[in-house]
């Protein structure tokens, strides 16, 4: 009896930090309060105060929630390609898809990220990190392209990974403010773009 009364306090838990992370995904972190989801979701504000305490420990298990979604629609099926290009490539169009795939109303990242890049605190310091270590995972594919013959030798991996991040931030303005149409294939020009420049040359075989 009280298993089962914990599972159904973890799934009521989990409910509510989706519904949390949906909500910061569409009106941003401050707009995102105790009181704010308990009338969303038609609960007590004392129940939910229960669960999280402040209204900090809310954004944060908010955000947590969103890099857990990325890690596992993203990151996750993008690194079982093959290693190289390919990988980089999965990278790519599973990032491209993010918004769709979230069920996040866009990207949470994007959305927070002009709300708190001059807002300090633990909040802030965590979407940080998380986009430090996505750079990072980047830059790790790309070198392992490098490693593979794939992209030149002396190729600046941190470059291609700060370039990419470029083209997708790009993209998220196209679509999602300009709903410019074109906004897909520009995007996919300039990634074909980048990755010209970063591939290898293919060796000429003597006369």
């Amino acid at each position: 009896m009280a298993t089962s009364s914990l599972r159904k306090g973890e799934l009521t838990r989990q409910a509510i930090v989706e519904h949390a992370a949906r909500m910061a995904s569409l009106i941003g972190l401050e707009g995102l309060t105790i009181g704010a989801l308990a009338e969303e979701l038609k609960l007590s504000k004392s129940g939910l105060f229960a669960h999280f305490k402040s209204k900090e420990a809310l954004q944060l298990q908010a955000l947590e929630f969103g890099i857990g979604r990325f890690v596992d629609t993203v990151v996750r099926p993008a690194l079982a390609a093959p290693r190289g290009e390919p990988r980089v490539r999965a990278l790519f169009e599973r990032w491209v898809d993010w918004p769709r795939a979230s069920g996040l109303a866009g990207c949470m990242f994007v959305a927070l990220s002009t709300e708190l890049d001059d807002r300090p605190g633990a909040v802030r310091e965590r979407l940080v990190q998380s986009q430090r270590d996505w750079l990072d995972v980047i830059a790790n594919c790309v070198r392992t392209g490098i490693a593979e013959g794939h992209f030149r030798k002396e190729l600046d991996a941190e470059q291609v990974a700060h370039e990419l991040y470029g083209i997708m931030l790009a993209n998220h303005h196209a679509v999602r403010l300009l709903r410019d149409k074109q906004a897909g294939p520009r995007t996919r020009r300039a990634f074909e773009r980048l990755l010209g420049g970063a591939r290898a040359k293919a060796k000429t075989a003597p006369r």
